[in-house]
């Protein structure tokens, strides 16, 4: 068999018994064996549970009525707990963490006869849009191995991108599933904030993070939504909604174009976008150009808002409660220090001093509440548009994937390349990356954001759009793994 194949095709050949479950995460494993050591997508390998989990999808499939995914593989990013298997957050801090219970995620996708490979690489704590902060080392694109996959979800994308997996979890704070999955060429979904629960996924910003699915396209991507998401009464912040439905008949959107967007974008993704628009006009969807003011403060209320939360939630990993204990220390307060400074990176000591700052008492009011005034402003003007369309179509990111170390000394130029994911984050709502394109033989994607609860429409839309192109069908030259 070969690396690039769709859960439906997964699923129906295993029903067919043309290979079983075990021999499906044999392939996988072999082709992780053979390509992490270049792209290195993968912190843990979880082989011999992985090989467990399968000889029990083989037996429920020999039963009537399995699940959809049921044999079907997965990787998991490493800030979900696993139990009995490594949790790092890609750092130091949390190096040799082995979680006693499972996230909520995992525990759902479990149920449903998923079968996990082990634990993606990230950005340490999600805090990146490169993956060059982990504690284990960078992601490379598989596209193009000098440069950064995207961030924080960078070793989820890879390693879908690749074909080390056909599904993966990845999270969402500020675009950490939807800038990856465009510089990687892949379909990324980050849901509406409360839509997939949270239990279990350790916290960056809690009022911004959100699970969600990546796969190669955005039928896939459905398909393990389905398996994600539900209310979950160990979530406070989850929503107690109806499970996602996809729209009924060949239905058709009006789709918002924001053009002031697209004022400094690269002409050449520009052009990518636009004639992904045209497409849709082809398809039978209208097209009404929107405005969406407030978009260019987004950037820095995010970085108040999710720095204090950071701040805030990373304040337990002291060596005491938990994470990394330095060895040698004179004093506890000695010994709180060094602990901290040794287990977290200069990103992650970047937005803890950042956000203890916003925090403190006389810059409370100038820089976060401000922040959250901005922050209204920004879904106020999402809800505005969202009275006369259906969707929008957006950019992704500001440029296609960028070499190692191009953005390293500017942590603010790093930062700017969320500009058109944090609004979105901002405001709570969902939202679909999907390939549309390629710029010096590099992936481009284009965003389809939906009101809040509408990951149905998104889906639909991005589902459309994929039955017309074959963008999503374009995979990067790598050694093929052994075919079964």
């Amino acid at each position: 068999m070969k690396p690039f194949i769709g859960v439906q095709e997964l699923r129906n050949d295993l029903r067919a018994k043309k290979y079983s479950a075990v021999e499906l995460a044999h392939f996988y494993l072999n082709r992780i064996s053979e390509l992490n050591g270049s792209i290195n997508g993968f912190i843990t390998v979880d082989s011999e549970r992985c090989l467990e989990r399968a000889a029990l999808a083989d037996r429920q499939l020999a039963h009537s009525n399995p699940h959809p995914l049921c044999g079907i593989p997965i990787a998991h990013k490493d800030l979900f707990c696993t139990k009995g298997v490594r949790t790092t957050c890609a750092s130091n801090m949390l190096g040799s963490f082995i979680a006693p219970y499972d996230a909520t995620v995992v525990k759902q996708t479990a149920e449903a006869g998923t079968v996990s490979l082990g634990k993606t690489n990230m950005d340490e704590f999600a805090m990146g849009s490169s993956n060059e902060t982990s504690w284990f080392g960078v992601v490379r694109n598989p596209w193009n191995l000098n440069c950064v996959p995207g961030g924080s979800s960078g070793g989820t994308a890879a390693s879908v991108s690749s074909g080390m997996t056909p599904l993966a979890t990845g999270s969402d704070t500020g675009g950490s599933i939807r800038q990856p999955a465009s510089l990687c060429g892949i379909t990324g979904l980050k849901p509406t904030y409360g839509r997939v629960s949270r239990f279990g996924m350790i916290a960056f910003a809690s009022s911004l993070d959100q699970g969600g699915p990546l796969a190669h396209s955005a039928t896939d991507v459905y398909e393990l939504l389905a398996a994600m998401e539900g209310h979950d009464p160990m979530d406070s912040t989850s929503a107690d909604v109806e499970n996602t439905t996809l729209p009924a008949g060949d239905r058709s959107f009006v789709i918002g174009y924001p053009e002031s967007l697209f004022d400094d974008l690269d002409s050449d993704i520009a052009g990518c976008i636009e004639r992904a628009r045209l497409q849709f006009e082809a398809l039978g969807h209208k097209i009404e150009v929107v405005e969406l003011p407030h978009i260019d403060a987004a950037v820095a209320a995010y970085y108040v808002i999710s720095s204090a939360e950071a701040s805030t939630n990373l304040a337990r990993y002291d060596g005491v409660r938990y994470g990394h204990r330095t060895e040698v220390s004179e004093d506890l307060l000695d010994m709180y220090c060094q602990s901290r400074t040794e287990g977290f990176g200069l990103e992650v000591k970047r937005r803890i001093l950042t956000g203890t700052y916003s925090l403190s008492v006389g810059y409370f009011d100038a820089y976060y509440l401000k922040a959250q005034k901005i922050r209204r402003l920004v879904r106020d003007g999402f809800l505005t548009a969202f009275e006369n369309v259906d969707m929008i179509l957006a950019p992704v990111t500001p440029t296609t994937a960028f070499e190692f170390n191009s953005m390293k000394a500017d942590p603010v130029e790093m930062y700017k390349q969320d500009l058109y994911t944090i609004p979105v984050s901002l405001a709570g709502l969902p939202a679909l990356s999907l390939p549309c394109g390629f710029v010096n033989d590099l992936p481009v994607g284009m965003q389809l954001i939906g009101r809040h609860f509408a990951e149905g429409e998104v889906l639909a839309g991005g589902m459309a759009f994929q039955d017309r192109t074959d963008w999503h069908e374009h995979h990067p030259t790598l050694e093929s793994a052994s075919a079964l």
